[in-house]
């Protein structure tokens, strides 16, 4: 049998419906954030799940909401058509309801701090800043933008977005 091409579409759909697999919990994580497998149809894709029951109550952001602001922030990348956040759908996983993101390849050496002074990365910079100021997002540290093998830059962890107050905590400030 040829190998099933990975397009985009059939990529989100495997993240979206495929039988999912825990293979760990992501280190440093303040909430339950999860690798998983997800596999369809002999396609298996990873991604990060993140479901409601794991989330940590914060003081200043309304209880279980952070997996739909996760969802909303890709939902706002991509009606700006600025491709910044992987894709991001909401759905029932092992541990309950969640936000379910593609998972980016990228060293993890290679984060914010490290390659910030690489011009070719500059006008990237400048729309994730303009991006963080839209969303009012509230919690950009450095490992929150990953460079992929490709050479673009992905923010993923947007759950501390869109808050009714002015909180914007970003550290792009270079670029703002």
């Amino acid at each position: 049998m040829p190998p099933v091409e990975l397009t985009p579409g059939r990529r989100d759909e495997v993240v979206r419906s495929g039988d999912l697999e825990v293979l760990g919990r992501m280190a440093w994580s303040s909430n339950a954030t999860l690798l998983v497998n997800a596999a369809l149809d002999g396609v298996e894709v990873r991604a990060i799940y993140k479901p409601v029951q794991g989330e940590r109550p914060l003081w200043d952001f309304p209880d279980g909401t952070l997996a739909n602001r996760e969802l909303s922030a890709w939902v706002v990348s991509e009606a700006l058509g600025w491709g910044i956040v992987p894709p991001v759908v909401e759905r029932e996983g092992p541990r309950g309801i969640g936000s379910m993101q593609l998972f980016i390849a990228h060293d993890p050496d290679e984060h914010y701090f490290a390659v910030r002074g690489q011009e070719r990365l500059h006008p990237q910079y400048v729309g994730l800043a303009a991006f963080d100021l839209l969303t009012n997002n509230a919690d950009r540290k450095g490992g929150h933008l990953l460079l992929d093998p490709a050479g673009r830059i992905w923010g993923i962890d947007n759950g501390l977005c869109f808050h009714a107050q002015r909180k914007l905590r970003t550290v792009v400030w270079d670029f703002a």
